[in-house]
């Protein structure tokens, strides 16, 4: 694309931001159509204007998707709700997406949409089967390092980052790092213990992040697994958000023994009372403190919770994505840098975050460079796994994969035992996936192999536009 075009580009793109902050205060169904007809207008990314397409033809059928516009219309605070538009949608999905696709014409290659940074390990709860619990606790990550980490981002065109750890909020200079790059949009998974309702009103000042509080059902199933008391912060860092009108949901753990709680009615209504927009659903996976495959859900409750999340999607006002059940309409594991990736505390960046193998430390490189390592290389020449994108892990559902991966390249283990994921819990993982392929491999034959086009509105389908060849 000439200067010029992309001048022009970028000036038609503001106008219809500019377009869409006006329409903002005086929100009704047909303005929301109008946003949409905005936002396609001013794509120049084939798969989000065929996303867009979904999304409208779903308001006008009376799909719940018009029910989570409007509630985040009423619930967010105006600079929440100007910073979701202006940097994740506009920034990261608009401008981030022809940076990534400039980048692919000239040098044949496609950054991802989003990474995982783990500035910290620290953390003041100690949660069974944690999979940061075996990282050292010393800080690698300084800020000066953040903020490069931040600036060699936008040159790829990824403004959007979502931060884990340890506990992110015990590091006070992510609120500094939020506002010096004001122009990225941050999704944090904490457990929402720090969050108060001081820093919940610097949140709401910042308006470019959204946490995502770390929750295991309701008050038995969370206090099992996290602790005492830590149910009740919960309901004063849910209130103290939905109070200053922040963006925020809930991130769930799907195990063994509370896999039929938090897909459940009771729990999602719930959630919607407490003002949690989003959610988004983990598989345990045996890593970290103790790693147990008696946690794991079992094969048939994974089934089932897939089944039932399209229920929910179908009758719920809220945003949900599972990052393994939803593996069809990501095209897949976005691992590996085909989406996204993870720098750990330590600087390692590994293909995801329950991936712990490493090659490279961000210390020593850039994340160009990283993206072209041959451990990332390797894993997008195998992606996907299997003709069934119903089963998208190498961990869990193609293990094997990740075992002749680690050995091809010679990747090293995050930190010691890591590698049990591939050596004594082999035989175990084997025999699961094996079991999770009898019971999806029919299903995905008869439902999404036959040529048709996968339709869906989640978040992690919208990750999968990042990827878009056109």
């Amino acid at each position: 694309m000439s200067g010029m075009k992309k001048v022009i580009k970028k000036y038609s793109a503001a106008r219809a931001l500019s377009g869409v902050l006006k329409i903002l205060p005086h929100l009704s169904d047909q303005n929301i159509l109008r946003i949409l007809l905005i936002a396609q207008k001013a794509s120049v990314n084939t798969a989000f204007k065929e996303r867009i397409h979904v999304i409208e033809e779903k308001i006008r059928s009376g799909h719940p998707t018009l029910d989570i516009i409007r509630r985040l219309n009423k619930q967010l605070s105006p600079v929440p709700k100007k910073k979701l538009i202006s940097n994740l949608f506009s920034n990261a999905m608009f401008e981030g997406t022809a940076k990534r696709q400039e980048i692919f014409a000239q040098e044949g290659w496609r950054p991802p949409f989003f990474f995982v940074l783990s500035p910290t390990m620290k953390c003041n709860l100690k949660c069974t089967g944690c999979y940061a619990a075996q990282y050292e606790k010393k800080d690698v990550i300084t800020t000066e390092l953040i903020d490069r980490i931040f600036k060699e981002a936008k040159e790829l065109g990824i403004y959007f980052v979502t931060i884990s750890g340890g506990e992110p909020f015990y590091r006070n200079d992510l609120l500094d790092m939020w506002e010096k790059h004001n122009d990225m949009f941050f999704l944090v998974y904490t457990n929402g213990t720090l969050i108060n309702d001081k820093m919940a009103q610097r949140l709401r000042d910042l308006g470019n992040v959204a946490p995502a509080i770390s929750v295991e059902g309701f008050k038995e199933e969370t206090e099992k697994r996290r602790g005492p008391g830590i149910y009740e912060k919960l309901l004063e860092a849910w209130k103290n958000l939905r109070d200053n009108g922040v963006l925020f949901g809930f991130s769930a753990t799907c195990t063994r023994h509370n896999a039929e709680v938090i897909y459940s009615d009771e729990f999602i209504d719930f959630m919607i009372g407490q003002g949690a927009l989003f959610g988004w659903y983990f598989q345990y996976i045996p890593i970290g403190r103790k790693p147990d495959t008696s946690l794991m859900a079992t094969p048939l409750q994974r089934a089932w919770a897939r089944e039932r999340l399209e229920q929910i999607r179908n009758t719920k006002p809220i945003i949900l994505a599972d990052f393994w059940n939803d593996g069809h309409l990501a095209g897949g594991c976005i691992a590996g840098g085909r989406v996204y990736f993870h720098i750990n505390a330590l600087g390692n960046i590994e293909p995801c975050v329950f991936t712990h193998f490493t090659k490279d430390n961000i210390k020593d490189t850039t994340i160009r460079q990283a993206l072209r390592s041959d451990l990332f290389k390797e894993i997008q020449k195998n992606q996907p796994y299997s003709k069934n994108l119903m089963c998208p892990c190498m961990i869990i559902d193609n293990p094997q994969v990740l075992r002749e991966i680690v050995e091809k390249t010679g990747a090293r283990p995050s930190y010691p035992g890591a590698e049990s994921i591939i050596t004594e819990n082999a035989p175990f993982l084997d025999e699961y996936a094996k079991q999770i392929h009898q019971l999806w491999d029919p299903v995905w034959v008869e439902k999404y192999d036959s040529g048709r086009k996968l339709k869906g509105l989640d978040a992690v389908a919208a990750a999968s536009l990042c990827n878009d060849k056109k």
